[in-house]
């Protein structure tokens, strides 16, 4: 069996973390988070310049705003879990197992998980290599965070809480490697802390020095746990997550944004999170939905799918660009959403001699060009309805994937050519079927009138029809026309629909 061998990643103050990591511009400002209800609401986490400043945890809304150029910001919940996905997403590509490692003793403003990289030096050296390079793709995706590797998962727990960096505990030396840490470490209890305080005992050295028979004849059991985890020796049966890969973003504004531009500044970084993320398991982005909370409770949705999956960012900001453009919200926004899909990338081999085709995005941009001129529903493909109606179809999103052609064949064929719209004729009628018909410049006369074939349906909607249609054959100036009229029996209207060929 190998040696177990256990990392653990550390990311205090993770409610600021959460805002700076969509925020960038704001890493150099003194920032803080509230938490709590008003008029209660208490500061929960901090930066370094607000640390700098002279801010604190647990500091009342009225005492952080005395401090000059203190940025306060309201704690999103549903921001740090999207965070926390990400987090737990960057760690999984060292170790498919991971713990997670919040728990109730830990401050409520940390984020921790535990990697099992027992075996995995042969995939990214030894441990040293792999904690820079896990502490690197952490750093890239967002987060500041402190790593300890060690034998002893409690040990790598406390090591990493109470550092900043990487720390390596080697195998043996894990009550050496506690010894200088305070008893607070442990989260005790109330009476547990002032028991210890009254027995002058201050760090985990001291407790671990502790005759183990002295120490549960004072305190009971429990006091075996702590001078375990003090000694680095507490067993710990691992128990490993399922994460869910899923690119989601999420920001929720302290302010609502009511300007286009501000919007976009937010989710340009949004978009390049999503992006790095997909990149990082060779995937592109197939589609991407954006989702607005707006002022008064409402919700304004919309999806954009490129042609062709993609991993260019400016590319994906210009069609949210032109989507937002095209479908503005209706009131401020309060919070923004982006969820993506995951695809992959297809390559096509031209021939040598296939004519230049244009690039997917610019032809996405086109379409999206023409639908805010023409309309959202009047670009893309036609698709036939399920209907039999004449000439139904619906307009569905462009697709670059082409259908195959048609087989070849010699047998003649027959083209009906549809006139949109329609044009209004007069028809003379001769023992119930036309006999000739006017336009308004010419007369027809007809030869032979083939049908009626009639049709009806959806007489329960505003949309029903009757209709007969008549295959005639018209000359005029000594030509011949194969044409398609068609009486519209409820307001008893002719109209000349299609030309054969």
């Amino acid at each position: 069996m190998s040696i177990p061998l256990y990392a653990c990643v550390y990311a205090a103050e993770f409610p600021v973390q959460t805002l700076l990591r969509l925020h960038p511009e704001l890493r150099s400002v003194p920032v803080g988070v509230l938490d709590g209800k008003p008029p209660q609401q208490v500061v929960c986490s901090i930066n370094r310049a607000a640390r700098l400043a002279g801010a604190e945890c647990g500091m009342t809304k009225l005492e952080a705003e005395g401090i000059p150029q203190l940025r306060l910001s309201l704690r999103s919940h549903e921001s740090e879990a999207a965070a926390h996905r990400v987090l737990i997403e960057c760690a999984a590509n060292f170790s498919p197992r991971i713990e997670d490692a919040r728990t109730g003793t830990w401050p409520e403003a940390a984020c921790a998980c535990v990697l099992d990289i027992a075996g995995t030096e042969r995939l990214f050296g030894p441990p040293q290599t792999l904690a820079h390079r896990l502490r690197e793709a952490l750093h890239a995706a967002g987060f500041r965070a402190s790593i300890a590797i060690g034998a002893n998962f409690h040990a790598t727990r406390l090591k990493a809480a109470s550092s900043t960096g990487i720390a390596l505990i080697s195998a043996g030396e894990e009550a050496a490697a506690l010894a200088k840490l305070p008893v607070g470490a442990l989260h005790l209890e109330e009476d547990d802390a002032r028991t210890f305080a009254i027995w002058g005992i201050r760090t985990l050295g001291e407790l671990a020095a502790l005759n183990e028979v002295d120490l549960v004849t004072r305190m009971g059991q429990r006091a075996l746990q702590y001078r375990a985890l003090a000694r680095g020796e507490l067993p710990h049966a691992f128990q490993p997550i399922e994460p869910k890969f899923a690119l989601e973003e999420f920001c929720d504004f302290e302010t609502p944004v009511d300007q286009a531009d501000s919007l976009l500044f937010v989710a340009a970084r949004m978009i390049d999170c999503l992006v790095a993320r997909a990149a990082a398991r060779a995937l592109s982005l197939a589609s991407l939905t954006l989702r607005m909370a707006l002022e008064g409770g409402r919700v304004q949705e919309s999806a954009i799918r490129p042609a062709l999956p993609t991993a260019d960012r400016k590319f994906l900001l210009k069609l949210l660009q032109l989507e937002i453009a095209a479908h503005p919200p209706s009131a401020a926004v309060v919070s923004l959403a982006l969820t993506a899909q995951a695809g992959q990338s297809s390559k096509v081999q031209l021939g040598l001699f296939a004519p230049q085709t244009p690039e997917p995005s610019r032809l996405d941009v086109t379409i999206a060009r023409l639908k805010a001129i023409a309309g959202e529903y009047r670009v893309g493909s036609p698709a036939l309805e399920d209907t039999h109606r004449p000439g139904a179809f619906r307009m569905e999103g462009f697709s670059a994937v082409g259908a195959s052609g048609a087989a070849k064949t010699d047998r003649p064929r027959i083209a009906l050519r549809r006139m949109r719209p329609p044009l209004p004729v007069r028809v003379v009628l001769r023992d119930e079927k036309p006999a000739a018909f006017r336009d308004r410049e010419k007369r027809f006369e007809i030869e032979a009138a083939y049908g009626p074939w009639k049709t009806s349906g959806c007489w329960w909607s505003e949309e029903s029809w009757d209709a007969e249609e008549w295959d005639v054959l018209a000359e005029v100036d000594g030509a011949t026309l194969v044409c398609l009229l068609v009486r519209d029996c409820a307001r008893d209207q002719w109209r000349l629909e299609a030309m054969y060929d």
